[in-house]
């Protein structure tokens, strides 16, 4: 059975499809060895932790994120506890209602009768700052997975400890910025492209604020309190991707990689060489995030583009049907591919493809204010649809 990330049930079709083949991990080195190469710390999903390979051919880049996300989860559940997936379900919803009770909201936006799947499923949802209005969608939600990865080692704390609250999160999170900031001062060469980075991860941050470190107080802040191994791997590929990201590791670089592995009291079986990281990147760099910063504008409008075409792409029969009860928009459409629409025909087109937006549920976002100005974005992927005897009619 065919799993969309995007439809309700997902992730209970997920797991009664492929509990059995989530992998189990013996060690916590295996575990963060298998999230690099996952792609899960990098913001870009490769694979789902899984024994056999899994079909995403069809999934956009949201949807092999929730996947990645809700498995990464599942398979530090089983190496913690080697249990089910029906007590996985039950520890992660009590996980996030117990962060519920502080500050969080995406709770009391679900269905107060909704099943643990689907509370689960907005709270991914929430997570992955994924939001169905693409009209309002913009550049801080674009960038908010980078650091998507505290939630896992926030959910072993709580597998650990039985309790949590969101001094986990604020403590991990100024490690991270602290730890970003004081990896840049090792660069003898700034550039322009480091400043952004710093900025996206800003924008990540959900319970802090880089102005709370101190700049005399950035290192002892990064190895503040306990950590679990997990974290201190974690704080380590920190820090190699932010010296990487210029594409080399200078010998002062390296220096500071040595001395801080020695810190986090990494050994030579959990301490990151950097392969796994370079390997990553020079197979999926163009679409990592951090490799790939626009200006936000240009960002928004790549963004919207691609939401526009799963919208297009999920509505296609529906489309289809009601454009052939539209002949002379058809027309139009297929004119405006190969000349300017006039005035008049511009607003005729207008006109109908709002008309039909009012009779499709997922499309009525073109009605919302600001809706209109996406219109052309629409135009642009419904000539892509039409099949050859829609194209024969535009010829006549």
């Amino acid at each position: 059975m065919q799993i969309n990330p995007s439809i309700n049930g997902w992730i209970e079709k997920f797991l009664n499809q492929y509990a059995a083949d989530v992998s189990d991990y013996i060690t916590d080195e295996s575990f963060f060895l298998a999230c690099q190469k996952s792609g899960l710390i990098y913001g870009y999903v490769v694979n789902y932790h899984l024994d056999n390979n899994l079909d995403d051919t069809k999934w956009d880049n949201e949807e092999k994120m929730k996947v990645g996300f809700l498995a990464t989860l599942f398979a530090l559940h089983k190496t913690k506890k080697e249990t089910d997936y029906q007590l996985f379900i039950e520890d992660l919803f009590q996980f996030y209602t117990i962060i519920s009770k502080g500050n969080f909201s995406f709770l009391n936006m679900v269905l107060p009768h909704a099943n643990s799947y689907q509370k689960l499923e907005s709270i991914i949802n929430e997570r992955l700052q994924t939001n169905d209005n693409i009209v309002t969608k913009n550049f801080t939600h674009m960038v908010t997975n980078s650091m998507l990865y505290i939630d896992v080692l926030a959910f072993e704390y709580y597998l650990n400890q039985n309790t949590i609250n969101l001094d986990f999160f604020k403590n991990l999170e100024r490690k991270c910025l602290a730890l970003i900031m004081f990896s840049l001062n090792v660069k003898k060469q700034k550039s322009e492209y480091d400043i952004m980075l710093l900025k996206m991860f800003e924008n990540s941050l959900r319970y802090s604020k880089v102005s709370k470190v101190k700049s005399n107080e950035i290192i002892d802040v990064v190895f503040e309190g306990n950590r679990s191994a997990l974290e201190g791997m974690y704080l380590y590929e920190i820090a190699l991707i932010t010296l990487i990201s210029d594409g080399v590791v200078n010998e002062n670089e390296q220096v500071f990689l040595s001395e801080f592995a020695l810190k986090l009291g990494l050994n030579k079986l959990n301490q990151n060489t950097g392969y796994e990281l370079v390997e990553f990147i020079n197979k999926n760099k163009n679409n990592l995030p951090f490799y790939n910063l626009n200006h936000p504008v240009k960002q928004f409008y790549t963004n919207t583009q691609d939401n526009i075409a799963k919208l297009v792409s999920r509505n296609k029969t529906r489309l289809l049907k009601e454009l052939s009860e539209s002949k002379e928009l058809v027309k139009l459409l297929g004119k405006s591919t190969q000349s300017e629409l006039s005035f008049e025909e511009k607003k005729k087109v207008k006109k109908q493809l709002l008309d039909i937006c009012k009779s499709i549920p997922s499309l009525t976002i073109f009605l919302l204010p600001g809706g209109g100005l996406l219109l052309p974005i629409l135009i642009k992927f419904i000539p892509q649809l039409l099949p050859s005897a829609f194209n024969e009619n535009l010829k006549d």
